[in-house]
C-alpha cells in the first residue's frame, strides 16, 4: 500500500505519539466542551503549528458533528505538482498511526470533473491538511479520507470542483463532511489582521463564495486557504446549507505577544 510519511512531524506538531496525543488534548482543554454537538457540512479550519492555531481547529472539531468520512481541501503552499492534486489510494501516516483514503470516493470525484489528478508531489511537503489529521485521529477512530491540493488562482475552477463534490456527496448513502484547511491574514499587524480577517469572515459567514474571492482579491487579505475555503463553499450551498458560524477567531500574537507581526486563525462551520 502507498504510504505518505508525515512531513511535518516534530515541526508542526510534535513527533512521538505519547507527546503528540498529549498535544492535541491540550488544545482541546483549551475550550469548553460544547453541550451538544452540530451537524455540518462544511467546514473552515487553520492550519498553523499547533502552539499557535491548535486552539481555534480544536474548538472546531470539538463542536462538530463529523461523519467518518470527509473530503479535505488545502492550498498548496510549495507550488509544487498539478493545480488541483488529488490522492486517490493508500494511507497518510501521523505518529497516531495511519488514516486510509476513500478510494470509492476519490475515483467517483475524479469522474465527475476532468480537473481533479492523481498527483502526490503536490501533497508530498504540504503541511495544510497534514496537521488536521491528528485532531481527527482523536475525535473519529477509523475514519477515511480524501486528500485534495488545491492552487489554481481561478474561480471557475473552484466553482466546477466544488459542484463535483456536491454532486458526488449527493449519491453516496452515507454522510460526508468537507474540510477547508485555511489561515487568515498574515504578517501585518494586529489590527491590519483582524480587519482584514473580518472582511474573510463576514464572506463565510454569508455562505458567499463569490464575494470571498472578490474581497481576497480587492482588499490584499493574504488567506493562503481562500481557494478551498470558496470550493467548500460552493459544494456546500449546492448541497442545502442555510447557516453558518464563527466558532473561534485568534491571531499569533494572542500566543507568543507579538502583535506586530501576526497571522489570523478562524474555525468556521457550515451547515
Amino acid at each position: 500500500m502507498n504510504i505518505r510519511p508525515p512531513a511535518v512531524a516534530g515541526a508542526f506538531y510534535e513527533g512521538s505519539p505519547e507527546r503528540l496525543r498529549a498535544q492535541v488534548d491540550a488544545c482541546f482543554a483549551e475550550t469548553a466542551a460544547p453541550a451538544a454537538k452540530q451537524p455540518v457540512i462544511g467546514a473552515v479550519v487553520p492550519h498553523a503549528g499547533l502552539m499557535y492555531s491548535g486552539h481555534v481547529a480544536a474548538a472546531l472539531y470539538a463542536l462538530a458533528e463529523l461523519p467518518r468520512r470527509l473530503i479535505i481541501l488545502c492550498p498548496n503552499h510549495t507550488g509544487a505538482g498539478h493545480f488541483a492534486a488529488i490522492n486517490r489510494e493508500g494511507a497518510w501516516r501521523t505518529p497516531l498511526g495511519d488514516v486510509a483514503i476513500d478510494s470509492r470516493l476519490a475515483d467517483a470525484l475524479m469522474a465527475k470533473t476532468p480537473l481533479l489528478a492523481e498527483d502526490a508531489k503536490a501533497h508530498a511537503r504540504e503541511h495544510s491538511l497534514e496537521v488536521q489529521l491528528p485532531f481527527l485521529q482523536r475525535i473519529l477512530p477509523d475514519f477515511t479520507f480524501v486528500p485534495i491540493c488545491l492552487g489554481a488562482h481561478r474561480y471557475d475552477y473552484a466553482e466546477e470542483i466544488g459542484r463535483a463534490i456536491a454532486e458526488v456527496v449527493k449519491q453516496e448513502r452515507e454522510p460526508i463532511a468537507i474540510l477547508a484547511s485555511s489561515d487568515l491574514n498574515h504578517y501585518e499587524d494586529q489590527a491590519s489582521t483582524l480587519r482584514k480577517d473580518q472582511l474573510a469572515i463576514d464572506q463565510v459567514l454569508a455562505r458567499n463564495p463569490r464575494q470571498l474571492w472578490r474581497v481576497v482579491d480587492e482588499y490584499d487579505v493574504s488567506m493562503c486557504g481562500f481557494i478551498p475555503t470558496t470550493t467548500m463553499l460552493v459544494a456546500a450551498n449546492a448541497l442545502g446549507a442555510t447557516g453558518a458560524q464563527l466558532v473561534k477567531h485568534a491571531t499569533s500574537g494572542d500566543v507568543n505577544g507579538d502583535y506586530g507581526h501576526v497571522v489570523g486563525y478562524a474555525s468556521m462551520m457550515v451547515s
